[in-house]
């Protein structure tokens, strides 16, 4: 009884009734704060993992950060973690967060391809492909899915075959042995068609990014609609990214 006690006290009440304005509990790390403070500069570049953290400005970028906090351990007094959840973006430059900025991230209208919310505004199937991931963002992604978010209520499913998709949802950096499956499963797919990036192996690669083992050059043949970031991302990321491309 008692280790429910401490689910319920971590994580909340399961049900969301509202997807667009719920809350996250505490050691939820969303978009991080990056204040104006000095502090020794190299030294915060280096905490970094996967080489995140850029200077002059003072930045992390979201499509490499592992969310693993060491920076803010370290530096409490220049970096923050927030609970914002809504930390997609339809252009790769746009998640990177730069000190001083405390602007919630959008998706640019102007970015967005008009077929996507005329054809996909209210119903969306798409197929998975975990290129090489550790399943942890496809737990995420079938948590989407489950009763307590319930993704389905707004038209946006998975489903079994690519033939049957508007679009595909990558996770994992890309192996090499997923490069060509990928490949063949995105052109089974009718047009038109969108690409999802979810989590940060499939943006950036993560901490895989120098790996001989990937094979990244479908990324360069085809244009990315929508980056969805974390490590894994939260189904409250997925699902508000999806619905901000596809409908605002």
């Amino acid at each position: 009884m008692l280790e429910h006690f401490k689910i319920v006290y971590h994580q909340g009440k399961q049900f969301i009734p509202d997807v667009t304005t719920a809350k996250v509990p505490g050691i939820f790390r969303g978009r991080p704060l990056i204040r104006q403070t000095q502090v020794n500069l190299s030294e915060l570049m280096e905490i970094c993992p996967v080489q995140a953290i850029a200077g002059d400005p003072v930045s992390i970028d979201l499509g490499k950060c592992t969310f693993c906090g060491q920076c803010s351990k370290r530096f409490p007094e220049k970096i923050q973690f927030s609970s914002d959840y809504k930390i997609a973006s339809n252009e790769r430059e746009g998640l990177i967060i730069k000190e001083g900025d405390d602007k919630p991230l959008k998706i640019n209208p102007q970015k967005v391809r008009k077929d996507i919310r005329s054809i996909f505004g209210k119903s969306l199937k798409l197929r998975q492909v975990s290129a090489g991931g550790d399943n942890s963002c496809e737990w995420e992604l079938n948590a989407a899915n489950n009763v307590q978010f319930d993704m389905g209520r707004f038209g946006i499913e998975f489903v079994a075959s690519p033939r049957h998709a508007d679009g595909l949802v990558i996770t994992g950096p890309i192996t090499e042995n997923m490069a060509e499956p990928l490949d063949i499963c995105y052109n089974a797919t009718p047009d038109p068609k969108i690409i999802v990036l979810v989590g940060t192996d499939a943006i950036s690669g993560g901490i895989f990014t120098d790996s001989p083992a990937l094979d990244r050059s479908f990324l360069e043949k085809y244009p990315v609609d929508l980056y969805i970031p974390g490590n894994p991302a939260h189904p409250l990321t997925i699902i508000n990214g999806l619905l901000d491309l596809t409908r605002t």
